[in-house]
C-alpha cells in the first residue's frame, strides 16, 4: 500500500508564497500521474493540478497562471508552487494518484490571511 504525506503548508499572508511537496512511499516517477487536491471548510475536495510521468499537467482555472506543480525525481517529491495567494486559497491540501488513489494522507494546512 503506498504511503503518501504531505508537507510545506503554513499561514501567510495575501500575495506571498509557498511550496508544497509530496512524498511517497515508492518512486513517484513509477506512477503514470500524481494531482494536487484540496478541501476548504464546508466545501468539497477538488483537483488543484495534475501530472503525468511524461510531464503533461493539467491546472484548475482557479490557480491558473499562480500555482505550477512540478516533480523533483532525485527527491522523489511532487512539488506544488503557489505564487500571488489569495485568501480563497485557503484549504488543506492533499496529494494523491488520480488513476489508482490511495488512502488520503494527512495533508497539510495552507491558510492565507492579513
Amino acid at each position: 500500500q503506498v504511503e503518501i504525506v504531505e508537507s510545506g503548508g503554513g499561514l501567510v499572508q495575501p500575495g506571498e508564497s509557498l511550496r508544497l511537496s509530496c512524498t511517497a512511499s515508492m518512486n513517484i516517477f513509477l506512477l503514470d500521474a500524481m494531482a494536487w487536491y484540496r478541501q476548504a471548510p464546508g466545501k468539497q475536495r477538488e483537483l488543484v493540478a495534475s501530472l503525468t510521468n511524461d510531464n503533461r499537467g493539467t491546472i484548475a482555472d482557479s490557480v491558473s497562471g499562480r500555482f505550477t506543480i512540478f516533480r523533483d525525481n532525485g527527491a522523489n517529491t511532487l512539488n506544488l508552487q503557489m505564487d500571488w495567494l489569495k485568501p480563497d486559497d485557503t484549504a488543506r491540501y492533499y496529494c494523491n494518484i488520480p488513476s489508482n488513489p490511495v488512502p488520503w494522507g494527512p495533508g497539510t494546512q495552507v491558510t492565507v490571511s492579513s
